[in-house]
């Protein structure tokens, strides 16, 4: 039977961020494949993590420049090591090609940091996101774990673009895995009449999330509470900080709810799902899971960006705070766009996203892989250049920050 080690940034939270859910897919992928699969992290365990033994999934907790990871690698000896972004492949990359060189190393890069980084920089400085500066430090270690790994997984079609045209990255070491939906159980969702406010979710660690959270407060929840006076906004999400914890207003329909346990319920619940995102990059986990449960949502080109491809999309996408607001008042009161919103997304779950469009082929494409590996990095050289040039520099650094604990 075939091992699976994966080296997490974090333990998997599903209930909190689109990271978390999308890891749980590639275990249920590998999983359903008859892998063995044991997870490891530096992270602790915490409040809303996953229980891996639920899942059949065994712990590791590892330690950071420590040779107890090479002993613990030794003895597992995985075929295939899956690191959970490009930090993690920096962090053990190294040590995995020493001690098991002949297992297939992939990145799951969730999203590109370096592009997300460099649009948020961009929108800090008032620069235009069209014009953001690619060309970073976090690009080149970015770029760099991606040519070092066999394969790396891009979740969207423009970063798989921008990867191929612009950095020149070989497509074989490149695959599209999107976020992966079991279409197969998609319901009945309740209808426009049935529901009622507006809602905005996301995990507030992560940044754009809560700029898009204050830009609402500032800018656009007002305006809209102009035309619809009774509305409401249930805004969601987990670790708020004080500054959003004190946005929340019983008076002015703008309310802080804080982490939700149940994305289903909160989501079949609200008309209008509300993402005005200023940056960003990868997919956006919360318009996928509005689409799943029937809620159209109002977002921006950056939210909005390699979801719906050439189709039509599940809501509405505005360019300027008037057309937000124009838009969200619209998909409230005008039944007939609201559920062509709805059936918008339905398609798009179906023709993009469905997890049978893909499992099979990424599994194919892992085991293929692993059978030519020494041929397939052959083609690819300047991977194992990298390989040898970072396996030296992360090696003696490593020893040295160990060698520094020992003698604390």
């Amino acid at each position: 039977m075939q091992h699976l080690l994966i080296i997490g940034h974090t333990i998997p939270e599903p209930t909190t961020t689109a990271a978390g859910t999308r890891m749980l897919q590639l275990i249920s992928l590998f999983k359903e494949a008859g892998y063995t699969i044991t997870f490891g992290s530096t992270a602790a365990i915490g409040e809303y993590s996953q229980n891996l033994d639920i899942l059949g999934v065994s712990w590791q907790p590892l330690e950071l420049n420590s040779d107890s990871f090479n002993q613990f690698i030794e003895e597992l000896n995985p075929s295939v090591v899956l690191f959970d972004r490009y930090i993690t492949e920096e962090q053990f990359g190294w040590r995995v090609a020493e001690v098991c060189p002949s297992a297939l190393r992939i990145l799951d890069t969730e999203d590109l940091h370096f592009l997300r980084k460099a649009r948020q920089e961009a929108f800090k400085k008032s620069i235009s996101i069209s014009n953001s500066n690619l060309y970073t430090e976090t690009a080149k270690r970015e770029l760099a774990s991606i040519l070092r790994c066999d394969l790396s997984l891009i979740i969207s079609e423009v970063e798989l673009t921008l990867l191929k045209d612009n950095f020149k990255i070989p497509e074989a070491l490149l695959y599209y895995l999107p976020f992966l939906v079991d279409t197969t159980t998609l319901s009945k969702t309740p209808s426009f009449d049935e529901r009622k406010d507006f809602m905005c979710i996301g995990n507030f660690l992560h940044a754009p999330n809560e700029d898009a959270v204050l830009h609402l407060k500032q800018d656009i929840w007002p305006k809209i509470r102009q035309h619809l006076p009774g509305a409401r906004l249930h805004v969601f999400g987990g670790y708020a900080k004080q500054k959003i914890k004190q946005l929340h207003n019983e008076a002015d329909g703008f309310l802080i709810k804080g982490w939700a346990p149940s994305v289903e319920d909160v989501m079949e619940n609200t008309k209008v799902n509300l993402a005005p995102l200023r940056y960003g990059a990868g997919l956006k986990g919360k318009l996928l899971d509005a689409m799943h449960y029937g809620l159209p949502s109002v977002t921006t080109p950056i939210g909005a960006e390699g979801m719906h491809g050439s189709l039509p999309f599940g809501g509405l996408i505005a360019t300027s705070i008037y057309d937000f607001v124009k838009a969200s008042v619209t998909l409230y009161t005008n039944k007939a766009a609201w559920e062509t919103a709805k059936l918008n997304g339905q398609q798009i779950l179906q023709d993009r996203f469905s997890k049978q469009l893909f499992s099979e082929d990424f599994i194919n494409r892992v085991q293929q892989l692993s059978e030519t590996l020494q041929e397939h990095r052959n083609s690819h050289f300047i991977g194992q250049v990298l390989q040898h040039s970072t396996l030296q520099s992360h090696k003696y650094l490593s020893k040295w920050i160990e060698a520094k604990n020992k003698n604390k």
